[in-house]
């Protein structure tokens, strides 16, 4: 169900995001750049077929893989600056957008914007930095299955093991994959050592 891949390269950019020193500028980059590697492998089953095209040489036959059939869906806020880098991977899929919510004293979360293309027989792509407590990737997996993808997989710079194991219980087909497992969560939630509020870092604190 997980996919932890490990390349010092990822681990890098994985650290300099942990830096709260870290400019915002940069920290978009990165987001972008480490959800670009973290698609390759994401897609890395993904069927392709035969299709005659024009070369220098004349018609031949080469393999392609459909871009249709992935719909990428980043959560806001954090999650768009993921979108850019799938997006390069894959630039002609479509997208969706979910809007999420955690409630810091329930830790529960709920859905107030949902903005999703056809889903049906896609292969849904839920991007989001963070999988902490679950409860946002559960909620978001709730309404996209409601649009019948032939399979759900979610994309995360550092996942909490607590938040993997309650996704795991409740969508046990679900594939995820990440640049970190890290130690687990505080008691208000937050993932430790994890990379601070992603969503105001990159849109509202200043760094450091």
């Amino acid at each position: 169900m997980v996919e932890c891949p490990e390349h010092p390269i990822l681990t890098h950019k994985l650290n300099l995001i942990r830096d709260i020193s870290t400019p915002r500028s940069l920290l978009r980059l990165l987001l972008k750049e480490l959800s670009a590697l973290l698609t390759y492998e994401a897609l890395k089953d993904l069927p392709s077929s035969e299709k005659e095209i024009n070369t220098w040489i004349g018609p031949r036959r080469f393999r392609f893989v459909d871009e249709e059939s992935v719909v990428f869906i980043p959560i806001l806020r954090a999650g768009v600056p993921m979108l850019e880098g799938s997006l390069e991977v894959l630039p002609n899929a479509p997208s969706g957008f979910l809007a999420l919510k955690r409630d810091e004293r329930t830790l529960k979360s709920k859905v107030y914007y949902s903005r999703l293309p056809n889903l049906r027989d896609k292969r849904a792509v839920l991007l989001d930095p963070m999988l902490a407590t679950g409860g946002t990737l559960i909620k978001a997996l709730e309404e996209v299955v409601r649009h019948s993808p032939k399979e759900t997989l979610s994309v995360h710079i550092i996942c909490a093991p607590e938040g993997i194991k309650r996704v795991e219980e409740m969508y046990p087909k679900h594939r995820i994959i990440t640049a970190s497992i890290d130690e687990g969560l505080n008691h208000k939630g937050f993932i430790i050592p994890g990379l601070g509020d992603m969503g105001d870092r990159l849109f509202s604190e200043p760094p450091g």
